[in-house]
């Protein structure tokens, strides 16, 4: 055995002469601390495993020119343990030069996973052997290692990237408990509210019976949406097999469990969330992986859950940005379980209250079938909707207090006689910039025409330099009246407070989200997507600022404003009820017309068809490229991309700010970069990934320089 493999060192070092009890407290810490941990064998001299000599390791390095498979010798001593899926450590980068006694030395000790064992390699030189098998636990199956293999190739990312996303970290005394044998399977459900959709009750049944439907379904408003994915999910496992279940946050995970445990009861499914906290999380995954739960709910990363006869997936909200993985190579949750769905011929469920495009081209293609209400379903159980435009807000006297013009007091006074009344804004805070009353001009600073601020009630201040202001005026048309282009969460609360002192106003926003609030009179502030759920309805719902929403500079700006606007107005009760909705935006817009109408399929298509003119994604397919101007040039004459490639830009990025997180693909701080955009047809976006990932993998195999970032089917463009 070599030295590597550490020794003892017998020396006392000063402890001579010491006094009795000083030597009896040098024993006690010596006791207490924790051995240390011995380095893993070199394995010199040591015979070799008699059968399967070889392991294919796949070292956890994610550059791609790294991405494949290499081969390392199984000593004899490890042979039992050494199979496949399991977790390893292996010495890597050591050359070709540093060989004894047959076996390759040195180099650093780094993870990986075993994926299989061979008889031979096709390296011809000496191979090094397997430093250590941290743990007898096959983690990596061969289904869950074929399904990290096509993502990686779809995004041009790295075997070990995905793998860092779909495999959660190691926990010792979790992996060292057992897990219970599975539960009997439950008898099928009934339809319940799965009858209030045409071919509802037939999409359960198929379920139920070992079929493999796929279905994009636009829920009718409500909360039964969670019981329904629970039935989805009873008659999937009364066939034999397994479910799973991603949606876009912790609070509808919560839903979706709390539905589940009241039809099928306990030990029927697991919750994988960041929430659970890394000893259970891998705890229950390790139940999956072992067969012993059969039906998972999670949130992103549960995409990648090693489910055992997997017989549906379903994705809640897809157009939700916590489907988007923020690390390389940025997978988005559609995208995997659509892949699912092919690879293990299961069922495919896409849900939402409203319907994205890439939602609508799964109906279009016939990948997917409609599954939906008919109109006077959606009638009677949708709320009243009403608009008010911001032109119509500037003239009214009424707005000048709360910025709420006479049809939302109206509205906010007689819902609140009735019970809770929802009040969306789009951002939260106090207030953010500011624009000048008479038209509308943005108010910028005189130094550096930076955006003007008013926080806290304080004096304006610009947002760039921080100067304060004190003599505004409109360079446009002379006014000295400003207002908030958009007014944030707490400043709206206040100022309601103010015009109602009677009743309670509750906040749910980024510091705190509320997950319910009763069924008693009082005004809930929220912005997107920290809307709390009221028992009973919401008596009504005031969005706000919806031209903020709209205005941004994106290609999904009236796509998301429609879904924002549509998960808020959902919580309100039926128009039957007294349920109204108030919308402050220009009526004549194509997203409002569709919420007034509760018509998110007609808008998604409609969409379809005019990307479809353009040339936009999802038609076709595009990457985002980005990275320093002289990089960036450097990667785009190296790469070989298809010969329909078409290659838009580069355009100039702005610098990241210094103590702000950074975009996925976005630039340094402080530092100039560019983005291209290169779109091709379909067909050839298997072409234009691997195009890329060899262009990239080339790039860092020679050292590369400044990184270039690559990102498919951004979700942003511009």
């Amino acid at each position: 055995m070599s030295s590597a493999n550490g020794r003892s060192d017998d020396s006392a070092g000063g402890a001579d002469g010491a006094p009795p009890e000083q030597l009896a407290l040098m024993r006690e810490a010596v006791r207490q601390a924790k051995a240390p941990k011995a380095k893993p064998r070199t394995w010199r001299g040591a015979p070799l495993a008699k059968d399967l000599p070889v392991a294919r390791v796949l070292v956890d390095k994610g550059v791609l020119h790294l991405d494949r498979y290499f081969d390392y010798a199984v000593p004899e001593d490890l042979d039992e343990v050494a199979q496949p899926g399991v977790r390893v450590r292996v010495r890597f980068g050591a050359g070709g030069r540093n060989v004894r006694e047959g076996r390759r030395e040195g180099g650093g000790l780094i993870d990986g996973y075993l994926v299989e064992r061979v008889a031979e390699s096709d390296y011809s030189g000496p191979l090094a052997a397997l430093a250590q098998v941290v743990s007898p636990e096959p983690v990596l199956g061969p289904e869950l290692l074929g399904l990290a293999r096509a993502v990686a190739d779809r995004y041009a990312g790295s075997l070990a990237d995905v793998l860092q996303l779909a495999v959660p970290p190691r926990h010792a005394r979790a992996e060292a408990r057992k897990s219970p044998p599975p539960p009997p399977s439950p008898a099928a459900p009934e339809p319940g509210t799965w009858r209030r959709y045409g071919r509802g009750a037939d999409f359960l049944a198929s379920l139920a019976s070992g079929g493999a439907p796929r279905a994009v379904w636009t829920a009718l408003p409500g909360p039964e949406w969670a019981e329904e994915i629970a039935r989805a999910v009873q008659a999937t496992l009364a066939s034999g097999r397994g479910a799973l279940v991603v949606v876009p946050a912790g609070r509808p995970a919560s839903r979706v469990d709390a539905a589940l445990k009241a039809l099928v009861g306990e030990g029927q499914h697991a919750v994988l969330t960041a929430d659970a906290g890394p000893e259970r999380r891998y705890r229950d995954w390790l139940a999956v992986r072992r067969g012993s739960v059969r039906a998972v709910v999670g949130t992103r990363a549960a995409m990648f859950a090693p489910v055992r006869n997997l017989g549906l997936v379903v994705v809640w909200d897809d157009g939700d940005d916590g489907h988007s993985d923020d690390n390389a190579p940025f997978p988005h949750v559609r995208e995997v379980l659509e892949l699912r769905a092919s690879r293990d011929k299961c069922g495919f469920l896409l849900g939402s209250w409203t319907c994205t495009v890439e939602a609508a081209q799964l109906v279009e293609s016939g990948w997917a079938l409609p599954l939906a209400a008919d109109r006077e379903q959606v009638r009677a159980t949708a709320p009243l909707v009403r608009t008010v435009s911001d032109g119509d807000l500037a003239r009214d006297e009424a707005a000048r207090a709360a910025r709420l013009p006479t049809l939302a007091w109206q509205v906010l006074r007689e819902g609140l006689k009735l019970g809770p009344v929802l009040v969306q804004v789009p951002r939260r805070g106090y207030v953010p910039r500011m624009a000048c009353a008479r038209c509308r001009e943005p108010a910028r600073c005189r130094h550096c025409a930076g955006p003007l601020e008013a926080q806290d009630a304080q004096a304006l201040r610009c947002g760039w330099c921080g100067r304060d202001e004190t003599a505004w005026h409109c360079q446009e048309c002379g006014g000295f009246r400003l207002r908030a282009q958009v007014v944030g969460a707490r400043r709206t609360a206040e100022e309601l407070g103010r015009a109602f002192p009677a009743v309670p106003v509750r906040t749910s926003g980024r510091e705190q989200v509320l997950d319910t609030v009763p069924a008693t009179p009082a005004l809930v502030v929220s912005t997107p997507g920290a809307e709390p759920v009221a028992e009973g309805g919401y008596a009504a719902a005031l969005l706000l600022d919806g031209w903020a929403m709209l205005g941004r500079p994106d290609l999904r700006a009236g796509e998301d404003a429609l879904r924002r606007w549509t998960a808020a107005a959902a919580l309100v009760r039926p128009q039957g009820a007294g349920g109204t909705v108030v919308v402050v935006a220009e009526p004549t817009l194509r997203p409002v017309q569709a919420l007034v109408r509760w018509d998110p399929v007609g808008h998604a298509v409609r969409e379809l068809a005019e990307r479809a003119e353009l040339g936009f994604p999802p038609v076709s397919r595009m990457a985002a490229v980005s990275g320093a101007p002289e990089a960036l040039a450097g990667f785009l004459a190296a790469a070989e991309l298809p010969g329909d490639a078409e290659v838009l830009g580069p355009v100039p990025l702005p610098a990241g700010e210094a103590g702000r997180p950074r975009r996925p693909g976005g630039t340094p701080p402080g530092e100039p970069g560019e983005r291209v955009l290169i779109r091709v047809p379909p067909g050839s976006g298997a072409a234009l990934a691997a195009a890329l990932k060899s262009a990239q993998a080339a790039r860092m195999a020679r050292g590369g320089g400044e990184p270039v970032r690559i990102r498919i089917d951004p979700p942003d463009i511009g």
